[in-house]
């Protein structure tokens, strides 16, 4: 497993968690809220395509 990935999604989770806070704390609930949404598209968008890699690497390894 690559850890470069582990630590970019960490890192996408942090930043993401401090604009909600500093957004929830300003009295700002909903946009808040798009920012996480937004902070979780973006991390399936990275871990979809981690695992369409997943697939062809298999795909490759039992010649499908």
């Amino acid at each position: 497993m690559n850890t470069e990935l582990i630590f970019q999604i960490a890192g996408i989770g942090i930043i993401i968690s401090v604009m909600n806070m500093l957004l929830s704390r300003s009295g700002r609930d909903e946009q808040a809220l798009m920012i996480t949404i937004a902070g979780l598209v973006v991390v399936l968008m990275v871990v979809v395509g981690e695992i369409a890699k997943l697939f062809e690497t298999v795909k490759t390894v039992f010649g499908i």
